[in-house]
């Protein structure tokens, strides 16, 4: 049953809506796997050393959430299924998802695999029609539901569709600003990450409306460029548009391990993959590199890169893996990693210049 905010009065000139999957990676793997359905399921993983990516509402009950340590999350739950990252799995029903967004309007801001914006400011039709609508093509087509914020700006729309998860639809208009914030915790301001929480709790500040009664040049004191933003959002102001192209600065894969490993041919067979995953994703995208970063972390947690920059572009995978495995031979694999990723950076357009057969 799609949960329907009560408090919904003025839909008209709220034209953003801000869709997210619910429990993502977790509900695709119910959906493929009836058998799992109303039982606890976390992604991430079986091994104690890893940690869970996405924890389906079953298993949030017990208190099991996204980068918890599966140890930890066994302990709580020990009922729990635990099941490995199918990226490529995901990315299927995402690019699905995507479709039936696209079919709506051309103004989507894609943030993530299972997340993103749209403007429907040139749709005949209102904000919440076009929301079930949504909810339904999604849900005939891939069997998940997803919650869906509407507002008049971006802020304010992921506020929303944070509201009434999961399955949720929530409008906030302007006459409900400020005083629908003011009772919410200052973590759920978009941007405003754990470490910021905390420093605002040092201070005394715990909700939007501690937040409210600050000036703006305190929080630019405390915050940086980023206060100014943070006391204009608060007050209902957002005037960042829906970005439909947002220049990719990098492209890469990564994997975390159901078991850690330092067996480097286990890490050569994956950096192979890699690299064939990303020329592939250079050819279509018609853009090439010069900059190839290997990205591994540790069992404890501790991060390690290694880049190497090229003078020239490239974009084959032969390539690409040859410097791969070049950034690997620099690493001393005398601990079990966790974690590995391979991306290149430096992009530019493969239709700068185009030599013809003869030349």
């Amino acid at each position: 049953m799609i949960k329907i905010s009560n408090d919904i009065f003025n839909i008209e000139n709220l034209n953003i809506l801000h869709i997210d999957m619910d429990a993502f990676y977790a509900s695709v793997e119910v959906q493929d796997n009836p058998t799992l359905k109303g039982k606890p399921v976390a992604v991430g993983g079986s091994s104690d050393h890893g940690i869970i990516t996405t924890a389906n509402y079953e298993a949030r009950k017990f208190g099991l959430h996204s980068a918890m340590p599966i140890f930890m999350a066994k302990n709580l739950c020990p009922n729990a299924v635990f099941l490995p990252v199918r990226m490529k799995r995901y990315k299927e029903v995402s690019q699905q998802v995507f479709k039936i967004l696209y079919e709506i309007t051309d103004l989507v801001e894609p943030v993530s695999i299972d997340e993103a914006y749209i403007d429907i400011s040139f749709i005949d039709s209102d904000a919440l029609s076009i929301a079930h609508m949504i909810k339904k093509r999604v849900h005939a087509k891939t069997g998940l539901t997803l919650s869906i914020g509407i507002s008049y700006n971006k802020f304010l729309a992921k506020i929303a569709s944070d509201w009434n998860k999961p399955n949720g639809i929530k409008l906030i208009s302007p006459d409900m600003i400020p005083e629908i914030l003011l009772p919410l915790p200052v973590k759920s301001v978009h941007g405003i990450g754990p470490k910021s929480t905390e420093k605002l709790n040092n201070i005394g500040i715990y909700t939007v409306e501690d937040l409210y009664n600050l000036s703006e040049e305190f929080l630019v004191e405390l915050f940086g460029k980023w206060g100014s933003d943070i006391y204009d959002r608060i007050r209902g102001i957002d005037n960042r548009k829906i970005n439909t192209e947002r220049e990719r600065k990098s492209l890469g894969t990564e994997t975390t391990f159901s078991e850690s490993t330092k067996d480097k041919n286990t890490l050569k067979s994956y950096l192979h993959d890699f690299s064939i995953e990303i020329s592939d994703s250079l050819i279509k995208n018609q853009i090439h590199g010069k900059t190839i970063t290997l990205k591994i972390k540790y069992e404890d947690f501790k991060l390690k890169t290694k880049s190497k920059t090229l003078l020239t572009d490239i974009y084959l995978a032969k390539d690409i893996y040859e410097i791969a495995l070049s950034l690997l031979n620099e690493i001393k694999l005398d601990r079990n990693i966790r974690l590995i990723g391979l991306t290149i950076s430096n992009l530019s357009s493969t239709q700068a210049e185009q030599l013809s057969f003869l030349d």
